[in-house]
């Protein structure tokens, strides 16, 4: 039933008239929509009361289906930026998000970009679909990029390569391709990793484990811990591996020290899965920053490695990667790729053509290439000469003697600072500096004249929160 509750004070007998009036006409509204009270499963719909003047009544509001469905945390990394958005002091500094920013701190397009985009448009291509595994032209340009185009493992088509949808689909791809044909089998994760690592494979429902690789008390590699967790982990289990600039921590393993996780890796016959987000980002180079793929490649080994354009051409919306799947034969390489395929197909049926093009275009010509390389150069070493500025105030400010030099050993563009969750909070709530509670900060995101007012909130925070 539903009920009006009337509240009449003493009236005169023409007012109460026209008070009788006025409640006929609620009673009528009241009756009409009593009809409707109940839904069409004949279930009682929730009330709300709403009160006017001296009037009050009870109106019906239709139960969801998705009432049971709770609000979801707001991302650990892109919730920062609209915490940051929210600030209005002059003095706040984003350092959560990995995008590369100028020193003005404005968003940089590269200009090797633009070129071939315009190319693109003098062109006139258009905007058919792509096929299932992407822009042909993309893929060729990707996986060479990535091993090397003289490497025999290209020659020899023992590379299948689709086009995903930036790391992130690519590693998706991947793990569903775990989950179908490598039932049961679990992946190592370093502890800490990228924020959306564990989602992804949970997705996917792909077990994981964690493996030792950051070292709080030096700020530096727990090499031995992870040594021993991946010789601890079942025979062939997957290995996830940063392929340069680790994240969130900026600490990757020596060239020694790669060919021993490689050594353990053969030995107990797990499967290498790089993730490789910034090759020629991290320190300029292509070559190098696919170091330690080209390595575990030319040991004969299969391996699966997702890539992303979004950091080293500067292509964050244009969702543009892929995932590589090095088989030991081309015969295996065939079968593979077309169970990516059929993997992606009901994803999202096909890949988005704008960012591919660029790419393609990018890597296969010559002048756009070089052009490329500098302006990659000039990134990572404007990332570099911060981190170095960010030391040298770190170390002259600081009077007690602590050890800073972990910010220099750090590659790319995340630093990790060894602030605890409490430490970072008091970076956000007393110096408006926002960045992930684990106290990774992007480099990328920090402009020189802010060194020195990012050194003072470090300090601050370090030695002054607990």
């Amino acid at each position: 039933m539903v009920s009006t509750f009337l509240s009449l004070p003493s009236v005169s007998p023409s007012a109460a008239l026209s008070v009788q009036d006025k409640c006929k006409d609620t009673m009528k509204s009241v009756t009409s929509f009593q009809s409707s009270f109940f839904g069409k499963d004949k279930q009682p719909l929730s009330m709300k009361t709403k009160s006017h003047g001296r009037i009050t009544m009870a109106v019906a509001v239709k139960a969801s289906r998705f009432d049971n469905i709770t609000m979801a945390p707001p991302d650990p990394i892109l919730g920062v930026s609209e915490a940051f958005k929210a600030d209005t002091s002059e003095l706040k500094l984003n350092l959560g998000v990995g995008a590369y920013r100028t020193e003005e701190l404005q968003p940089y397009v590269l200009k090797v970009v633009r070129k071939a985009e315009n190319l693109m448009l003098e062109r006139g291509e258009n905007k058919e679909y792509l096929p299932i595994e992407g822009l042909a032209a993309f893929n060729k340009a990707t996986a060479e990029l990535l091993f090397g185009a003289d490497n025999p493992v290209i020659h020899e088509q023992r590379v299948a390569t689709i086009q995903g949808l930036s790391g992130t689909g690519s590693l998706r791809i991947a793990a569903a391709l775990i989950e179908r044909y490598f039932p049961g089998s679990k992946i190592l994760i370093s502890s800490p990793t990228w924020g959306n690592h564990k989602n992804i494979f949970n997705d996917a429902r792909v077990p994981w484990s964690e493996y030792r690789y950051y070292d709080p008390k030096t700020v530096g590699l727990d090499f031995d811990g992870m040594i021993e967790d991946i010789k601890a982990a079942p025979e062939g289990s997957f290995v996830l591996l940063h392929g340069c600039a680790h994240n969130p921590t900026g600490i990757d393993p020596t060239p020694q020290q790669w060919e021993k996780i490689a050594d353990v890796i053969q030995e107990k016959n797990h499967f290498p899965f790089f993730d490789v987000a910034y090759q020629g980002f991290a320190s300029g180079s292509l070559d190098e920053d696919a170091s330690s793929v080209r390595l575990f490649a030319a040991r004969g080994m299969e391996l699966l490695v997702a890539q992303s354009y979004s950091k080293n051409l500067g292509l964050y919306a244009e969702r543009v990667g892929a995932i590589n799947v090095l088989c030991s034969s081309p015969d295996a390489a065939i079968r593979v790729k077309s169970q990516m395929k059929r993997i992606a197909r009901p994803m999202y049926s096909n890949p988005p053509v704008h960012g591919a093009r660029i790419v393609a275009n990018v890597v296969g010509t010559p002048d756009f290439f070089n052009e490329w390389k500098d302006e990659m150069e000039m990134m990572a070493g404007r990332i570099k000469s911060v981190r170095q500025k960010l030391y040298n105030n770190l170390s002259s400010k600081d009077k007690t003697g602590k050890d800073w030099s972990f910010v220099l050993k750090q590659i790319g563009m995340f630093s990790f600072t060894g602030l605890n969750k409490a430490q970072s909070d008091n970076m956000t709530d007393k110096w408006h500096i926002y960045m992930t509670k684990d106290g990774r900060i992007s480099l990328a995101g920090l402009s020189a004249a802010k060194c020195e007012y990012l050194a003072d909130a470090i300090i601050d925070s370090y030695h002054n929160v607990s």
